[in-house]
């Protein structure tokens, strides 16, 4: 979804924690990151509460759960509304789901900035299914989170795109044998031939 969907920057992210005290804030994400932090945040193996509580001890003791909250959120600015069209126009002819690795965290911020911006309950409407990794416990580029979705869709890889703006995520997709697109960072989902 971020990159595809939603406009991102994370720069806005690592300065809202620098505005906070924190000041090392890359030496402090990857220190998190060495301990699962974000990845357990990400499969669902914690919580918020969790999550709030390492990003605290970590931090300089000033500041408030909420703030880590709005931090955290920073980076994650709008739709993109020419793609969300572009979805509406895909699923009258296409089967379309949705697999983000994501976080309850983000998952609350980006439906409020989503009902915001069309008015619309949720982003999943346009999908016949979403699945988002801190629900279904994968997370991509891993095997298992696509073997999981093409068993629970019941969809075939010869017959699907995938669609990511990670490198990674679509080597996966292409060893399995999905057709796949690496969307770059000048490109978006409507500029693209389906047909072919």
């Amino acid at each position: 979804m971020g990159g595809v969907l939603m406009n991102l920057d994370y720069n806005k992210t690592t300065e809202a924690f620098k505005n906070l005290g924190y000041v090392d804030f890359e030496k402090m994400y990857s220190m998190l990151a060495v301990n699962n932090v974000f990845d357990d945040l990400e499969t669902g193996k914690i919580g918020e509460m969790e999550f709030y509580d390492a990003m605290l001890k970590v931090g300089n003791g000033h500041v408030s759960i909420e703030q880590i909250n709005t931090a955290w959120n920073a980076m994650m600015l709008d739709f993109r509304e020419t793609s969300l069209k572009q979805l509406e126009a895909l699923g009258r002819s296409h089967q379309l789901f949705l697999l983000s690795n994501t976080n309850q965290i983000h998952k609350k911020a980006f439906d409020v900035i989503f009902r915001k911006q069309t008015g619309i309950q949720s982003l999943d409407i346009l999908f016949k299914k979403a699945y988002y990794s801190h629900l279904v416990g994968l997370r991509k580029p891993g095997e298992e989170i696509f073997r999981f979705v093409l068993a629970d869709a019941g969809i075939s890889v010869e017959e699907t795109l995938f669609i990511d703006d990670l490198i990674a995520n679509v080597e996966t997709a292409r060893k399995l044998g999905f057709k796949t697109h690496l969307l770059l960072a000048n490109e978006k989902i409507e500029d693209l031939n389906y047909k072919n």
